[in-house]
């Protein structure tokens, strides 16, 4: 479902993203994990058509996001680690916005919103202004949005930042569900406790390069430390720490 291949990014003489080559197949939960300024997130961005490649290629759902990049986006979701909502809206306003956007029937908004409403206990905030929430409930408004229109492919920084254990909980399920019926979630997080629970394989990025990628037990093997995935990340990104130019 997403296929990145030799993907480089540079900024001037910095090297962002430096031949990162990876596929993620149809209903794989893929958590992207790695050290402050690794380059997670110019990936990210390229992923979603936000930045353009130096070289390489994305490929989401069989279409080049460079080259037919509302096809590509129209089978995507995104959720920033941050994201910009329409603070003057209510959440209700805003998920009608976003249906629309992705030419829903206002019956089929009706219908996806009022589940997802209720699954995310957003139903007291439906007519407040979304300016006047809190950040764990403007998360909540942000990832019902980029689930609204069933995308074939979600892509997710930092998605529990703010939120409850028990909404956190809902997150996970609900991804876990959707994974199951065949949507691609791509992750990005610090959290390794949500990769180590959630992810059917990690891919560790660091100095721009995937250094790893694979199961839990494989990246266990692969770092010749074992245990946990904290023992696997710390040594594997410790092999390439030092003496290395910070990636964005």
């Amino acid at each position: 479902m997403i296929e990145i291949k030799n993907l480089v990014k540079s900024f001037a003489d910095l090297t962002a993203v430096n031949d990162l080559s990876l596929t993620v197949p149809q209903g794989e939960f893929f958590c992207i994990l790695g050290p402050n300024a690794a380059g997670k997130t110019t990936t990210i961005k390229i992923i979603t058509g936000l930045m353009k490649p130096t070289r390489g290629s994305v490929i989401v759902g069989g279409f080049n996001i460079v080259e037919e990049p509302i096809r590509a986006r129209e089978l995507m979701a995104y959720v920033p680690d941050f994201p910009f909502l329409y603070d003057k809206l209510t959440p209700l306003e805003f998920f009608e916005f976003i249906g629309r956007m992705f030419h829903m029937e206002e019956e089929r908004i009706e219908t996806q919103g009022r589940e997802l409403i209720d699954r995310f206990g957003l139903v007291p905030y439906l007519k407040k202004p979304i300016e006047s929430l809190s950040h764990g409930t403007r998360q909540r408004v942000a990832i019902v949005s980029g689930l609204l229109h069933d995308p074939k492919v979600f892509v997710i920084d930092e998605p529990m930042v703010g939120l409850d254990p028990h909404h956190a909980r809902i997150v996970k399920d609900v991804f876990r569900e959707r994974c199951r019926d065949g949507m691609t979630v791509f992750l990005s997080t610090h959290q390794l406790g949500v990769a180590e629970e959630m992810a059917d394989r990690v891919g560790i990025i660091n100095h721009g390069r995937l250094v790893a990628v694979g199961t839990i037990d494989e990246l266990s093997k692969k770092s010749g430390v074992g245990g946990a995935l904290e023992s696997s990340f710390l040594e594997l990104t410790s092999q390439l720490h030092e003496n290395r130019e910070p990636c964005s």
